[in-house]
């Protein structure tokens, strides 16, 4: 009985969050680094994030992130010449499909891993890299609709509001493609600004 009771008390530990949060993000295609005359692309994500420490390396602070994520996406495709014959006999006809302004759903699980600097007792700077499987819900002339990954890249700041919440501003680059398990794989990048709130639980 014993040993079963520590058992229960260390898989709580090890699963349990010590901070919760909600982020979202507004990204584009068009901005200073990322342009393509072909189509235009933007989306705005609303994320959940669970915060698991990882440990700390001299004056580095590293931790997982779970964020489980949707992304309601605007795509249009400008240039119809981007379709050509390699679409298949029936690429004219597809001209028609993909110019059409598109609504579209990404469903992803992301994870990231952060890493944080303490600048001053209340604020730090926090870098992450992210990786998700996801699922988007309609096919363009630059990806196909099903299983994609998702890459982010982040770099900003978290401020200490209280004893247990905090405030998140950043920029965001992020990437999104299915490393070829479907054509077409053109896939889409964008850059944009992120503002988040957590809540500490431990």
């Amino acid at each position: 009985m014993i040993s079963y009771s520590y058992g229960q008390e260390s898989n709580k530990s090890k699963f349990s969050p010590y901070k919760i949060g909600l982020l979202f993000n507004h990204a584009n295609e068009k901005n200073f680094l990322f342009d393509d005359k072909d189509y235009s692309y933007q989306t705005n994500t609303y994320k959940a994030q669970l915060f698991y420490k990882l440990g700390s390396w001299k004056q580095l602070n590293f931790e997982l992130i779970a964020q489980p994520q949707i992304q309601f996406l605007r795509h249009k495709l400008l240039n119809p010449s981007f379709v050509q014959p390699r679409y298949g006999d029936n690429y004219l006809e597809l001209r028609e499909i993909y110019v059409k302004r598109k609504a579209m759903n990404l469903y992803s699980l992301e994870f990231g891993l952060g890493i944080k600097k303490q600048l001053t007792t209340k604020l730090d700077t926090q870098f992450t890299i992210g990786l998700g499987f996801s699922y988007i819900d309609t096919e363009t002339e630059r990806l196909a609709k099903g299983f994609t990954f998702i890459e982010n890249f982040s770099l900003g700041f978290n401020y200490q509001t209280s004893t247990r919440t905090f405030i998140y501003l950043g920029s965001n680059f992020g990437h999104v493609s299915n490393l070829n398990f479907e054509l077409p794989n053109d896939g889409y990048n964008v850059l944009g600004i992120e503002v988040g709130f957590s809540y500490l639980l431990q």
